[in-house]
């Protein structure tokens, strides 16, 4: 809505900046999938150094593959949006809001096995929380808000995804705390 304001160039490479982060999420979002089943067998098999192991490798090797997401996306996001259109200032806009959604590739590559892992453990509501909260009070305000700067490009407005998975990595570190205190209160306790 904010970018159809700006004008429809913009709206259509930001089209098709989200179609190509749509195929980049894929390997996040593998990341959490596998994250959450291995840390829930781990938690179940009471081997809680198992699961944060799993959590660490997976951030670790997820970030290898952030970084080459992000690489391709900001230097050669305009390759990228060729794939689904080939109109010369689309594919410009486009690869001005791939180079935002780079910097989002390292961030939501760890948020990610978070996610997972937080599932794994059972905590699904704090995961439906911070994606929320996530979306709600970072991204939207801060796209709301850079929409009413002079000369806005679509780097700028871009750049609310990684605010977004910033502060939602916040939370979960954060988390990550008390849900590693409740966990071996839970096991000792058993």
């Amino acid at each position: 809505m904010v970018v159809n304001n700006i004008g429809v160039v913009e709206s259509a490479g930001v089209g098709i900046g989200e179609k190509v982060c749509l195929f980049i999420l894929l390997v996040p979002i593998a990341y959490t999938q596998s994250m959450s089943a291995f840390v829930a067998q781990n938690i179940g098999a009471k081997q809680l150094h198992r699961a944060r192991k799993a959590l660490v490798y997976g951030i670790i090797t997820s970030l290898v593959a952030g970084a080459i997401m992000a690489w391709v996306a900001f230097f050669h996001g305009d390759l990228l949006a060729n794939i689904f259109t080939q109109d010369p200032a689309v594919i410009v806009a486009a690869h001005d809001y791939l180079k935002a959604y780079a910097i989002d590739c390292f961030i939501v590559s760890i948020v990610f096995c978070f996610i997972g892992y937080y599932n794994g453990c059972g905590n699904t509501l704090f995961v439906m929380l911070q994606g929320i909260l996530g979306a709600f009070c970072v991204r939207i305000p801060i796209v709301l808000f850079v929409s009413t700067l002079p000369n806005v490009t679509l780097f700028m407005i871009g750049l609310g995804t990684p605010a977004s998975s910033f502060a939602q990595l916040i939370m979960c570190l954060i988390m990550y705390v008390v849900v590693k205190k409740k966990m071996e209160k839970k096991i000792l306790s058993a």
